[in-house]
Protein backbone atom coordinates (compact mmCIF):
# COMPACT_ATOMS: atom_id res chain seq x y z
CA UNK A 1 0.00 0.00 0.00
CA UNK A 2 2.61 2.50 0.66
CA UNK A 3 3.21 2.89 -3.01
CA UNK A 4 5.28 5.68 -4.97
CA UNK A 5 6.45 6.65 -1.66
CA UNK A 6 9.11 9.42 -2.80
CA UNK A 7 6.73 11.30 -4.71
CA UNK A 8 4.07 11.39 -1.66
CA UNK A 9 6.73 12.61 1.10
CA UNK A 10 7.55 15.15 -1.60
CA UNK A 11 4.00 16.88 -1.00
CA UNK A 12 4.57 20.05 -1.17
CA UNK A 13 5.98 19.47 -4.57
CA UNK A 14 2.54 17.31 -5.41
CA UNK A 15 0.45 20.24 -4.36
CA UNK A 16 1.80 22.40 -6.79
CA UNK A 17 1.68 20.22 -9.84
CA UNK A 18 -1.78 18.18 -8.57
CA UNK A 19 -3.79 21.81 -7.25
CA UNK A 20 -6.64 22.37 -9.34
CA UNK A 21 -10.00 23.70 -9.18
CA UNK A 22 -12.16 20.97 -8.07
CA UNK A 23 -16.02 22.57 -7.85
CA UNK A 24 -17.26 20.69 -10.85
CA UNK A 25 -16.44 17.57 -9.61
CA UNK A 26 -17.81 18.68 -6.48
CA UNK A 27 -21.11 19.80 -7.94
CA UNK A 28 -21.41 16.30 -9.76
CA UNK A 29 -20.85 14.45 -6.22
CA UNK A 30 -23.77 16.54 -5.11
CA UNK A 31 -25.37 15.42 -8.24
CA UNK A 32 -24.86 11.73 -7.99
CA UNK A 33 -26.16 12.14 -4.27
CA UNK A 34 -29.57 13.83 -5.22
CA UNK A 35 -30.00 11.62 -8.64
CA UNK A 36 -29.29 8.35 -7.00
CA UNK A 37 -29.60 8.56 -3.39
CA UNK A 38 -32.60 11.07 -3.30
CA UNK A 39 -31.30 13.50 -0.89
CA UNK A 40 -28.74 16.20 -0.15
CA UNK A 41 -25.41 14.90 1.14
CA UNK A 42 -24.93 16.29 4.59
CA UNK A 43 -21.31 14.22 5.42
CA UNK A 44 -18.77 12.82 3.44
CA UNK A 45 -15.86 10.66 3.20
CA UNK A 46 -12.67 11.14 0.61
CA UNK A 47 -10.54 7.67 0.26
CA UNK A 48 -7.13 8.58 -0.65
CA UNK A 49 -7.48 11.92 -0.23
CA UNK A 50 -4.16 13.20 -0.39
CA UNK A 51 -4.31 16.81 0.48
CA UNK A 52 -7.73 17.16 0.58
CA UNK A 53 -8.66 19.06 -2.06
CA UNK A 54 -12.42 17.91 -2.77
CA UNK A 55 -12.67 17.25 1.40
CA UNK A 56 -11.89 20.61 1.87
CA UNK A 57 -14.68 22.35 -0.87
CA UNK A 58 -16.76 20.29 0.85
CA UNK A 59 -17.09 21.93 4.27
CA UNK A 60 -16.45 24.77 2.72
CA UNK A 61 -20.28 24.21 1.67
CA UNK A 62 -21.15 22.92 4.85
CA UNK A 63 -20.86 19.23 5.11
CA UNK A 64 -19.45 17.30 7.38
CA UNK A 65 -16.40 16.30 5.53
CA UNK A 66 -13.58 13.61 6.27
CA UNK A 67 -10.25 12.83 4.17
CA UNK A 68 -8.67 9.62 4.72
CA UNK A 69 -5.25 8.72 3.66
CA UNK A 70 -2.38 6.43 3.98
CA UNK A 71 0.38 9.11 4.42
CA UNK A 72 1.02 11.02 7.42
CA UNK A 73 2.94 13.69 4.80
CA UNK A 74 -0.25 14.38 3.13
CA UNK A 75 -2.21 14.38 6.09
CA UNK A 76 0.02 17.24 7.90
CA UNK A 77 -0.34 19.69 4.53
CA UNK A 78 -4.35 18.73 4.78
CA UNK A 79 -4.18 20.23 8.14
CA UNK A 80 -2.16 23.26 7.06
CA UNK A 81 -4.30 23.70 3.83
CA UNK A 82 -7.30 23.99 6.29
CA UNK A 83 -5.75 26.74 8.52
CA UNK A 84 -4.89 29.02 4.98
CA UNK A 85 -8.52 28.49 3.92
CA UNK A 86 -10.25 28.92 7.24
CA UNK A 87 -12.11 25.85 6.99
CA UNK A 88 -12.41 22.56 9.44
CA UNK A 89 -12.63 19.10 8.27
CA UNK A 90 -11.30 15.75 9.77
CA UNK A 91 -8.59 13.80 8.57
CA UNK A 92 -7.77 10.08 9.24
CA UNK A 93 -4.58 8.37 8.25
CA UNK A 94 -5.50 4.87 7.88
CA UNK A 95 -5.43 2.21 5.45
CA UNK A 96 -8.56 2.74 3.24
CA UNK A 97 -9.06 -1.41 4.10
CA UNK A 98 -9.44 -0.50 7.61
CA UNK A 99 -12.10 2.18 7.94
CA UNK A 100 -13.43 3.84 11.64
CA UNK A 101 -15.22 6.57 11.83
CA UNK A 102 -17.17 7.73 14.41
CA UNK A 103 -20.21 8.12 12.42
CA UNK A 104 -21.27 7.42 8.75
CA UNK A 105 -21.78 9.50 6.15
CA UNK A 106 -23.63 10.00 3.06
CA UNK A 107 -21.11 10.01 0.15
CA UNK A 108 -17.77 8.32 0.08
CA UNK A 109 -15.50 8.86 -2.82
CA UNK A 110 -12.25 8.12 -4.07
CA UNK A 111 -10.84 9.99 -6.84
CA UNK A 112 -8.32 10.12 -9.36
CA UNK A 113 -7.39 6.43 -9.17
CA UNK A 114 -6.87 5.78 -5.99
CA UNK A 115 -8.01 2.69 -5.90
CA UNK A 116 -5.73 1.51 -8.11
CA UNK A 117 -3.26 0.66 -5.12
CA UNK A 118 -5.26 -2.21 -4.06
CA UNK A 119 -3.77 -4.90 -5.98
CA UNK A 120 -5.83 -8.16 -5.18
CA UNK A 121 -9.62 -9.18 -5.32
CA UNK A 122 -9.37 -9.67 -1.47
CA UNK A 123 -7.81 -6.36 -0.91
CA UNK A 124 -10.97 -4.75 -2.89
CA UNK A 125 -13.23 -6.56 -1.39
CA UNK A 126 -12.56 -5.40 2.23
CA UNK A 127 -11.89 -1.74 1.26
CA UNK A 128 -15.96 -1.84 -0.19
CA UNK A 129 -16.80 -3.42 2.90
CA UNK A 130 -15.20 -1.18 4.75
CA UNK A 131 -16.73 1.73 3.26
CA UNK A 132 -19.88 0.10 3.43
CA UNK A 133 -19.69 -0.18 7.07
CA UNK A 134 -19.17 3.79 6.75
CA UNK A 135 -22.17 4.75 4.65
CA UNK A 136 -25.60 5.84 6.27
CA UNK A 137 -28.50 3.65 4.73
CA UNK A 138 -28.43 4.16 0.54
CA UNK A 139 -25.47 6.18 0.90
CA UNK A 140 -23.15 6.52 -2.16
CA UNK A 141 -19.49 5.30 -3.31
CA UNK A 142 -18.04 6.99 -6.23
CA UNK A 143 -14.98 5.99 -7.73
CA UNK A 144 -12.83 7.99 -10.28
CA UNK A 145 -10.30 6.10 -12.78
CA UNK A 146 -8.52 6.41 -15.93
CA UNK A 147 -10.85 5.19 -19.11
CA UNK A 148 -10.26 1.80 -20.10
CA UNK A 149 -8.68 3.70 -23.53
CA UNK A 150 -5.95 5.22 -21.98
CA UNK A 151 -4.94 2.19 -19.68
CA UNK A 152 -5.69 -1.08 -20.76
CA UNK A 153 -3.59 -4.97 -21.17
CA UNK A 154 -2.25 -3.61 -24.37
CA UNK A 155 -1.57 0.37 -23.50
CA UNK A 156 -0.78 1.97 -21.22
CA UNK A 157 -0.91 5.67 -22.12
CA UNK A 158 2.04 7.92 -20.37
CA UNK A 159 0.84 11.19 -18.91
CA UNK A 160 2.39 14.34 -17.77
CA UNK A 161 1.42 16.77 -14.64
CA UNK A 162 3.16 20.52 -14.23
CA UNK A 163 2.52 22.98 -11.77
CA UNK A 164 4.61 26.13 -10.71
CA UNK A 165 4.05 28.84 -7.99
CA UNK A 166 5.90 31.49 -6.23
CA UNK A 167 9.52 30.76 -8.15
CA UNK A 168 8.75 26.73 -8.09
CA UNK A 169 8.06 24.74 -11.19
CA UNK A 170 7.43 20.78 -10.66
CA UNK A 171 6.77 18.31 -13.68
CA UNK A 172 5.79 14.27 -13.16
CA UNK A 173 5.97 12.28 -16.22
CA UNK A 174 3.87 9.20 -15.40
CA UNK A 175 5.13 5.86 -17.01
CA UNK A 176 8.66 6.53 -18.34
CA UNK A 177 9.14 2.44 -18.49
CA UNK A 178 6.27 1.31 -21.12
CA UNK A 179 4.52 -0.50 -18.60
CA UNK A 180 2.60 -3.22 -19.66
CA UNK A 181 -0.45 -5.56 -16.91
CA UNK A 182 0.39 -8.74 -16.03
CA UNK A 183 -2.67 -10.50 -18.17
CA UNK A 184 -3.28 -13.12 -15.19
CA UNK A 185 -2.83 -10.39 -11.99
CA UNK A 186 -4.07 -7.16 -13.50
CA UNK A 187 -1.22 -5.85 -11.94
CA UNK A 188 1.22 -3.62 -13.66
CA UNK A 189 5.17 -1.97 -12.31
CA UNK A 190 4.79 1.79 -13.07
CA UNK A 191 7.74 4.20 -13.04
CA UNK A 192 7.41 7.95 -12.60
CA UNK A 193 9.92 10.96 -12.96
CA UNK A 194 9.59 14.31 -10.96
CA UNK A 195 11.94 17.28 -12.09
CA UNK A 196 11.44 20.42 -9.88
CA UNK A 197 13.60 23.57 -10.13
CA UNK A 198 13.19 25.46 -6.42
CA UNK A 199 14.54 28.46 -6.67
CA UNK A 200 17.22 27.68 -9.11
CA UNK A 201 17.87 24.80 -7.33
CA UNK A 202 16.60 21.25 -9.41
CA UNK A 203 16.27 17.79 -8.36
CA UNK A 204 15.10 14.76 -10.19
CA UNK A 205 12.66 12.26 -8.37
CA UNK A 206 12.60 8.57 -9.10
CA UNK A 207 9.89 6.44 -8.49
CA UNK A 208 7.73 3.43 -8.87
CA UNK A 209 5.02 1.48 -7.85
CA UNK A 210 2.16 -1.74 -8.38
CA UNK A 211 -1.20 -0.64 -9.74
CA UNK A 212 -3.92 -2.59 -10.64
CA UNK A 213 -6.35 -2.54 -13.57
CA UNK A 214 -10.00 -2.86 -13.13
CA UNK A 215 -12.60 -2.83 -15.84
CA UNK A 216 -16.43 -2.42 -15.27
CA UNK A 217 -17.67 -6.04 -14.66
CA UNK A 218 -14.93 -6.41 -12.00
CA UNK A 219 -15.88 -3.88 -10.19
CA UNK A 220 -19.59 -4.49 -10.16
CA UNK A 221 -18.86 -8.20 -9.25
CA UNK A 222 -16.58 -7.69 -6.71
CA UNK A 223 -18.92 -4.93 -4.89
CA UNK A 224 -21.59 -7.54 -5.04
CA UNK A 225 -18.96 -10.11 -3.41
CA UNK A 226 -18.76 -7.47 -0.81
CA UNK A 227 -22.39 -7.92 0.44
CA UNK A 228 -22.79 -4.53 1.01
CA UNK A 229 -22.24 -2.56 -2.00
CA UNK A 230 -23.77 -2.44 -5.50
CA UNK A 231 -23.18 -0.56 -8.90
CA UNK A 232 -25.71 1.47 -9.69
CA UNK A 233 -24.27 3.54 -12.64
CA UNK A 234 -21.86 4.20 -14.54
CA UNK A 235 -20.26 7.63 -16.40
CA UNK A 236 -17.93 8.82 -18.63
CA UNK A 237 -17.16 12.13 -17.12
CA UNK A 238 -18.40 14.83 -14.11
CA UNK A 239 -21.55 14.91 -16.21
CA UNK A 240 -24.78 12.81 -14.96
CA UNK A 241 -25.68 13.00 -18.91
CA UNK A 242 -22.22 11.44 -19.90
CA UNK A 243 -22.59 8.17 -20.21
CA UNK A 244 -19.43 5.49 -20.11
CA UNK A 245 -18.45 4.84 -23.50
CA UNK A 246 -15.73 4.89 -26.24
CA UNK A 247 -16.64 8.29 -27.35
CA UNK A 248 -14.26 11.19 -27.11
CA UNK A 249 -16.65 13.02 -24.48
CA UNK A 250 -15.85 10.25 -21.97
CA UNK A 251 -13.27 10.50 -20.64
CA UNK A 252 -12.80 8.69 -17.45
CA UNK A 253 -14.57 5.68 -15.73
CA UNK A 254 -16.81 6.83 -13.02
CA UNK A 255 -18.44 3.87 -10.89
CA UNK A 256 -21.51 4.96 -8.93
CA UNK A 257 -22.25 2.12 -6.09
CA UNK A 258 -24.84 2.60 -3.47
CA UNK A 259 -25.15 0.84 -0.37
CA UNK A 260 -27.54 -1.91 -0.23
CA UNK A 261 -29.09 -3.21 3.12
CA UNK A 262 -31.06 -6.64 1.52
CA UNK A 263 -27.70 -7.76 0.77
CA UNK A 264 -26.95 -8.48 4.44
CA UNK A 265 -29.99 -10.08 4.82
Amino acid sequence: MAEHNNLYQNVVYYDLIFERDVSREVDFLVAVCRHYAKREPQSSLEVACGPGYHTRALAQRGLRATGLDLNGAMIALAHHKDAIAGVEACWLEADMRQIHLSEPVDVAFCMFDGLDALLTNADLIQHFRAVGASLTKGGIYLVDLTHPRECSFWHYTPFYYAGARDGVSAEIQWATNNPRYDLVSSVAHVELEMRVNDHGQTQVVHDSAKERLLLPQEISLLAELSGVLRVVGWHGDFDLAQPLDDSPASRRMIAILQKQEAINK
